[in-house]
């Protein structure tokens, strides 16, 4: 059976008060719809930490630049309650515009540290204001005891991690591990604006992700290491925005693993589509970090 549905705050928090009275837990799971692979493997996540689940699915206007994919990116609220109905989700958020942003909205987040690491932030200025506010937002209307965020948009993830921390939010922000396909490539719902070529190429990332961590793990030179890896992503077809070794935790630039933990993050883009990917670096072995689409 389809999860219930709620547009107004007001329904929201008369749901979520019934559910505090009698004791129980909530996660929340925020998405933009388009609810694939990846999503599910939140929600099911949240689950298991949480006795109630809501799942937010707002496409957020205000964390698209006007050049990116507002207008075009898929919007299929049917499907994903479809999709949602086989799980234990108790309730789907699913605010308007106009119910975010009401006439006179006036107050924007403006996070630092992870957000201004010059990463994705080097090439979407825009990006972490907006992600900043709706997450703000909904962590408000929802007031969950945890909420769950992918490992693939790991800056993304360090930077809500603040949000909560810095603004004192009842919240733990819990990461979930990056959901592949069998051949690597991270699940995204804009993998499918890519063409059959480059469909073939776009698991170049992953691949290189894996090489470079085991050679920094052997001990290689790191910004050799990172050379060789762009040099063979441009190869493939892509156009590289970045592809780092930031600390795990702060983003800061490091040098080695004597530094501390490392991840690896890359950004690229292919025809007209922008991936992004992430792996983690450990000291004396291949990096792991990723769960395979079994379905």
């Amino acid at each position: 059976m389809a999860p219930r549905v709620v547009r107004t705050v007001a329904a929201l928090r008369r749901a979520v008060m019934q559910w505090r009275a009698a004791g129980e837990r909530v996660a929340l799971v925020p998405t933009m719809g388009a609810l694939h692979a990846g999503h599910l493997a939140l929600v099911q996540a949240a689950r298991r930490r949480a006795r109630r689940t809501v799942v937010s699915i707002f496409v957020n206007p205000t964390q698209f630049a006007p050049h990116e994919d507002f207008g075009s990116y898929p919007r299929t609220l049917a499907a994903d309650l479809a999709a949602l109905a086989a799980l234990p989700v108790d309730l789907v958020w699913a605010p308007s515009a106009e119910v975010m942003y009401p006439a006179g909205f006036a107050t924007r987040i403006m996070p630092e540290g992870a957000a201004t690491a010059g990463l994705e932030d080097r090439f979407r200025p825009h990006f972490f204001s907006g992600v900043a506010t709706v997450v703000g937002k909904l962590l408000i209307q929802c007031t969950p005891d945890f909420a769950l965020f992918g490992e693939k948009d790991y800056q993304q993830l360090k930077v809500v991690t603040g949000l909560a921390r810095d603004l004192d939010l009842p919240v733990r922000i819990v990461g979930v591990p990056t959901v592949r396909e069998p051949d690597g490539l991270a699940l995204s719902s804009r993998n499918g604006y890519l063409n059959a070529v480059e469909r073939a190429a776009a698991p170049t990332l992953h691949r290189v992700l894996a090489h470079c961590s085991g050679e920094i793990a052997r001990g290689q030179l790191l910004a050799r290491v990172l050379d060789e890896g762009g040099t063979e992503i441009e190869r493939a077809g892509f156009a590289l925005d970045y592809l780092e070794a930031r600390h795990a935790d702060t983003l800061q630039r490091v040098a080695s693993l004597k530094d501390g933990p490392m991840r690896l993050l890359v950004a690229a883009r292919i025809g007209r589509t922008r991936l992004i990917d992430n792996m983690a670096v450990s000291r004396g072995r291949t990096a792991k970090g990723a769960k395979r689409r079994t379905g």
